[in-house]
């Protein structure tokens, strides 16, 4: 979601490329492209070439010459002229470049590389020191160099049997050109104080302010850019993990070269330039370290990731005495537009992106986007280590103050490293105004709540999810369905819906009322009365995140439901760090919607009461929470994740008819690779005690019809659940099911047909206590366990996919064909 909103901030606000002198270096004799050459103007600014060996300089004192240099290669300057605006520096190599010999026998990068690695704790400060803190200022653009657009009115002619017609006049290249002369395209700066214990790693923002928007979008705050650390093991650009090339772990995955040496701060560094082996572009970062010899740590650090989008992050480090110790104090993070093959899609619009071949850049039209650039630049301060202090709220990474979006002028001239500009100060005056007279904060909250299944509509959030449905027993079900909104109320909340079944006659409805007793830890208590029908055997978690999907396909062959009437009073928390909790007692009256006669100490029952109390708790330990004015929000989902669900019967109240108890459990994890498969595991077990009715045990997620033929039993494949076990086939009353799933890269087939192949394997135990309890339905026990395993190819075209899966082991039907199930998939990809 985040990404999302960077991309769409992006690319839609359409921004720029930068640079006045642009050039690229080569090597005279195989004509390679040289990356991160050391580039000198005559008024001393200094610049490294990129991953292809290009650079752009940009300088507001007239330069005349620039000075080239790399490892092996002579030295070459050049004469600047101001009609020239691209230069092709070939440098010629030459043998015995390093005078100095750091290893015999021994690439003097490599061992330079393993002196950082083993050094590397009396270089971390979050190892080396007990404790530190320190203030920053971060400011962040979106913005374009006028000089770089061309800033020209086109004429847009059709053909026409004779001779051409003129169609229209494009004029967005020159009107875009004359507002980036003015100001920035967007702006946010923000205010940190960072502090590092025992007790962890936090950011507590003290002020912020973006341009456009009243309120600051939490979202784009806790967008972590790049990493603190360059000494982890993993290294973060933009959200995504890379193995670090100083990682005991990985530095053998990159090639290290030694470049050149320079001086920072008076001490000697060494510039290493550094590569993946792989050739995938996904495979690993590309960069160079500058490494102190004396106490191998890292005095300035180059990142790039080279893609669809450039990306890179600068490490710049003071060096503190005391210590001996280089100490990170400014970090620049930079985003331009790569090549890519193809064009990509977002939500509906098409960004055009340059090809690999020189020759395709040439005939395509150049667009404002191909300039934008995007670039934060942090400045570190008042750096304190050593000392005592506490952290508040550890728990939570990122902490933003009740006053950080009201902070007075004074307080931005106390922290800005430098006043702003003239187009930044436009840039804040003018987006207020077109966010205002354009209701952008209103527009956007709008696409929020609809890729969450919400409507807005005055005070009230329209739920899309009870529109229309459909299930064998109540053919289409219609309905409407929502909540309040914040306009209505920051502290009460209303809910409810309705529907009606066109195949059963009945109407369903629920109304719930909740009031929040603590904004810090989203705490809000509240109760509700339901009248709905649920699917028999099918275990939900009360903690489970309400989730929006266009349709959910396996509920469509359901056909065995039991109504329920209940009453709830419950109270929902984020007051234990890294959870959520809810905490309920409901009463219920149940009555199954089929033949079913359950049996208890000799009493039959058609209908039933219940009493219960239930805990459910999500616990996500290494997911990262921002603490905001308004609540806590789960930034970042990671995993493994955990879920625990507590159900427990309350004879003594309210009539309840029988006695028994539930233990729920599930746990989640995923994890993605650099080269965009990714593996997702699901475990889920449940036991439950005493007499429980049939409809409230365990069917473990079926999702096949009982028909005689192949081609009968097509439908669409649901997220989880056993494609080749039949409706109602088993029951148990303890479970414990696995999943694994594997995903693969797509897979090109034709331009427009990229499948994603998946394989996948499931099973599942259990077995039925009181069996003889339960009458009217005719189901098997997991006893012996169930097993199947499938491959999807999924997002073959237009979403649709298809899956295939075959049932084996102690459960396998005597006829081949019956343990065979093909459906249709669909996954909905809007582009993020």
């Amino acid at each position: 979601m985040k990404h999302f909103l960077w991309l769409f901030v992006f690319f839609s606000l359409s921004s720029q490329a930068q640079f006045q002198i642009n050039g690229i270096v080569k090597d005279a004799t195989t004509k390679n492209t040289l990356p991160f050459a050391s580039i000198t103007t005559d008024t001393g600014q200094f610049v490294l070439s990129d991953v292809d060996g290009k650079f752009n300089i940009t300088s507001s004192k007239i330069c005349t010459s620039l000075t080239i240099s790399y490892i092996g290669f002579s030295k070459v300057s050049i004469p600047i002229t101001t009609e020239k605006k691209f230069y092709t520096v070939f440098m010629t190599p030459v043998a015995n470049p390093l005078n100095e010999v750091l290893v015999a026998n021994e690439n003097p990068a490599l061992a330079l590389i393993k002196k950082v690695i083993q050094q590397s704790d009396h270089n971390n400060p979050q190892s080396k020191l007990k404790s530190f803190e320190f203030k920053s200022y971060n400011k962040l653009i979106i913005t374009a160099n006028p000089d770089s657009i061309e800033g020209s009115i086109d004429s847009v002619f059709v053909q026409k049997s004779i001779g051409k017609k003129l169609k229209s006049i494009d004029s967005s290249e020159y009107k875009f050109k004359r507002i980036i002369a003015r100001q920035h395209v967007f702006q946010t700066e923000k205010v940190s104080q960072f502090q590092f214990n025992n007790s962890g790693f936090k950011e507590t923002i003290l002020g912020t302010k973006m341009s456009g928007f009243k309120k600051a979008i939490y979202e784009i705050l806790a967008l972590n850019l790049q990493s603190f650390s360059i000494y982890d093991h993993q290294y973060e650009l933009f959200e995504t993990n890379y193995k670090s090339p100083i990682s005991k772990f990985y530095y053998t995955d990159y090639r290290f070269k030694l470049l050149d040496s320079t001086s920072i701060q008076g001490r000697k560094t060494y510039m290493i330039y550094f590569k993946n082996k792989k050739k995938s572009k996904a495979s690993g970062l590309e960069g160079v370290l500058y490494v102190d010899p004396i106490n191998f740590g890292i005095a300035k650090a180059v990142m790039r990731i080279k893609g669809i989008l450039d990306i890179s992050g600068t490490h710049e480090f003071d060096y503190v005495p005391e210590q001996q110790l280089w100490f990170p104090t400014h970090k620049v993070f930079k985003i331009v537009k790569g090549k890519n093959n193809n064009d990509i899609h977002v939500l509906g619009e098409t960004l055009q992106f340059d090809t690999e071949e020189s020759e395709a850049t040439e005939n395509r039209k150049k667009h404002a986007s191909d300039a934008t650039y995007l670039i934060s630049e942090t400045h570190s301060f008042d750096l304190h280590y050593n000392t005592l202090f506490k952290i508040e709220n550890p728990y939570s990474y990122m902490e933003v103050k009740a006053d950080a979006e009201s902070q007075p002028d004074s307080f931005w001239n106390r922290y800005r490293t430098a006043p702003l500009d003239e187009r930044s100060i436009r840039t804040y005056v003018a987006l207020d105004s077109i966010s205002t007279k354009k209701n952008i904060e209103k527009r956007l909250l709008f696409g929020r709540k609809i890729l969450n299944g919400y409507v807005p509509f005055g005070p009230f959030d329209l739920d899309l999810r009870y529109l229309i449905s459909y299930n064998n027993y109540e053919g289409f079900r219609v309905g409407l369905g929502g909540k309040t909104s914040e306009k209505f109320s920051q502290k009460f909340r209303i809910d409810g819906y309705t529907a009606y079944g066109t195949k059963d006659g009945r109407y369903k409805y629920s109304l719930g009322f909740a009031t929040r007793i603590v904004p810090y830890s989203n705490s809000w208590i509240g109760g509700s009365y339901t009248d709905d029908i649920r699917e028999i055997g099918s275990t939900s978690f009360a903690i489970d995140k309400r989730v929006f999907k266009l349709y959910d396909p396996r509920p469509i062959n359901v056909s065995t439901f039991y109504n329920y009437r209940s009453w709830r009073l419950y109270y929902e928390t984020k007051t234990i760090p890294k959870t959520e909790s809810i905490f309920q007692v409901m009463y219920s009256e149940n009555e199954p919607k089929f033949d079913y006669t359950y049996t208890v100490n000799g009493v039959a029952f058609k209908k039933y009461k219940m009493t219960t109390a239930q805990v459910s708790v999500q616990w996500n330990p290494f997911s990262d929470y921002i603490q905001t004015p308004t609540g806590r929000y789960e930034s970042e989902k990671r995993y493994p994740r955990f879920t625990f669900q507590y159900t427990q019967s309350l004879p003594p109240l309210l009539q309840n008819d029988f006695s028994f108890g539930k233990i729920d459990f599930r746990t989640e994890f995923e994890k993605k690779y650099l080269n965009g498969q990714k593996t997702s595991l699901l475990l889920e077990a449940g036991y439950a005690y005493g007499d429980v009715p049939l409809t409230h045990l365990y069917n473990t997620s079926p999702n096949n019809l009982t028909k005689d033929k192949i081609l009968q039993r097509i439908t669409i494949a649901g997220k989880n659940s056993f494609e080749t076990m039949y409706f109602n086939e088993f029951f148990s009353s303890q479970y414990a099911e696995f999943q694994l799933k594997h995903g693969f890269k797509k897979i090109t087939l034709f331009r427009k047909v990229k499948p994603t192949l998946v394989l996948v394997t499931r099973m599942a135990y259990g077995k039925m206590d009181k069996k003889e309890q339960h009458a009217g339905l005719n189901y098997k026990t997991l006893d012996k366990g169930f097993y199947e395993s499938g491959i999807e190819l999924n997002q073959i075209y237009s979403g649709f996919g298809l899956t295939g899966f075959f049932r084996y082991g102690p459960n396998q039907l005597p006829k081949f064909e019956d343990n065979l199930a093909i459906k249709l998939s669909f996954v909905l990809n809007l582009g993020f």
